[in-house]
């Protein structure tokens, strides 16, 4: 590989790495939402899978049973970073055109 191969290399890496910027940059702005109990309980989750908000009906509270509430606030929460890790990988794959790099995930 002579010098030109090798700049051309570096280059396409700063384009990639920039690019990678950029989708983290978006993620950070996009939200995904996760839902349990028919929509009772509601989480919030931004595409780098930061928790922005939780929202609960009033009649889901009920003191004599806590432990469902707690169910519902884990199902929510999962539900919603599924989708922010779904969309993470969609739009790595836009950088990646598709393929599945090693070492390519984001930083969480």
């Amino acid at each position: 590989m002579g010098k030109g191969g090798l700049g051309d290399m570096m280059k396409q890496f700063q384009k990639v790495q920039a690019r990678m910027e950029e989708i983290q940059k978006e993620l950070e702005q996009m939200t995904v939402e996760g839902t349990a109990g028919g929509g009772m309980v509601r989480v919030i989750v931004s595409g780098k899978q930061d928790i922005l908000e939780v929202k609960i009906d009033k009649e889901v509270v009920n003191p004599d049973d806590v432990e469902m509430l707690q169910d519902l606030i884990v199902a929510a929460v999962n539900q919603a970073r599924q989708k922010a890790q779904e969309l993470q990988t969609e739009k790595m794959s836009e950088l990646t055109g598709g393929l599945s790099l090693p070492g390519m995930n984001l930083p969480l």
